[in-house]
């Protein structure tokens, strides 16, 4: 009986121990399990945002990767959430904020005062700034190529193969900027009446010159890279990395609708009150200034271009930059929440017809 009596005195005085070490070092025995996309995307937020962050906070973060929100719908449905931080896109986010799967954030805790304007919402705190740019096969156009989504439907001033979104999202704003509505009322006509029959009608006019309606960014990518299509809506930082690997495409950021990826904590996080820290320190210039080195996406944040640590020459092609957010129209996120299955129905249809 003492034989096994003592191992156990001994693991008792391990474990006291421990719990004494615990004590003693506070937060630095806390993790947090932070999600995001994987890929080079997640691994520049890894450097730049998750393990310094966690650093400065003295906690541990362990990243897992996931598809989509609808990952953590399963998980809120079977009170079964393990997760502390998911990045998500805006839409994503606000429509899972709507539904009761994240957490409330708290902006007394959070400093956005520097932020974007509507980058930041109830549910989900920006991180990044994406745009849906119109882009041009330069073999086609040299660097004259379409400015404007006008110029997009000028099939006569611009000849040649479009490619169009086959989801809504971001494909109802330019068929209105090219019908002449003015970017600041273009949500106030689509909310009207009549509002989304009228750019369903616009793209409708367009469709015969639509080669492919693509699906997803790697998919512009690639057919902007092979030559398939002149011209394209897509999204910037993607047409960025090919580019650099020797495809022929420009883009402008005029009439450009901006967007911006999310972070948001899931409902029922098992360290929320730390979570809301987290978020707090990864929304600071800093860490948004350092992720901009991984990918051409801007910080939601105005503080990180006044540090001096983004390249000036660089700094112009991001864009949240001051110069190209003023050309471009701010998603808005509340219309997609209350209009956007009405409006993926009209859109299904026309695609169809």
């Amino acid at each position: 009986m003492k034989t096994s009596a003592k191992p156990k005195t001994t693991f008792a005085a391990l474990l006291g121990g421990a719990a004494m070490l615990l004590a003693a070092n506070g937060a630095s025995a806390q993790t947090l399990t932070v999600v995001s996309f994987g890929g080079s995307y997640q691994e520049g937020q890894s450097k730049a945002l998750f393990q310094p962050a966690a650093k400065a906070l003295g906690i541990t973060v362990r990243e897992e990767t996931y598809t989509s929100i609808a990952d953590l719908r399963l998980k809120v449905r079977a009170n079964a959430v393990t997760w502390d931080v998911v990045a998500s896109g805006s839409g994503s986010a606000a429509r899972a904020g709507a539904e009761g799967i994240l957490e409330k954030l708290d902006y007394k805790i959070i400093d956005t005062k520097d932020f974007l304007p509507n980058f930041a919402g109830d549910y989900c705190v920006g991180g990044d700034v994406f745009s849906t740019v119109l882009a041009w096969n330069t073999k086609t156009y040299g660097n004259n190529g379409p400015q404007s989504w006008a110029d997009f439907w000028d099939v006569k001033k611009f000849p040649g193969k479009r490619s169009y979104r086959k989801g809504v999202a971001g494909a109802l704003e330019p068929a209105l900027m090219a019908d002449g509505v003015p970017a600041d009322k273009v949500y106030e006509v689509l909310s009207a009446p009549g509002g989304i029959d009228r750019a369903i009608k616009k793209i409708k006019e367009l469709k015969p010159h639509i080669a492919v309606w693509w699906t997803s960014g790697a998919q512009h990518a690639q057919l902007m890279k092979d030559g398939e299509v002149d011209m394209i809506t897509g999204w910037n930082g993607r047409f960025d990395v090919i580019a650099k690997d020797g495809a022929q495409v420009a883009y402008t950021f005029n009439q450009g609708l901006l967007d911006y990826d999310c972070f948001a904590i899931p409902k029922g996080a098992p360290n929320r009150d730390l979570a809301m820290k987290f978020l707090a320190e990864i929304s600071k210039p800093q860490y948004q200034a350092e992720f901009t080195k991984y990918i051409t996406y801007g910080p939601t944040n105005k503080k990180a271009y006044e540090l001096g640590t983004i390249d000036a020459a660089y700094a112009r092609r991001l864009p949240s930059h001051p110069d190209n957010a003023a050309r471009q129209l701010t998603i808005n996120l509340d219309w997609y929440i209350k209009n956007e299955a009405a409006a993926a129905q009209a859109y299904e249809n026309m695609l169809t017809e």
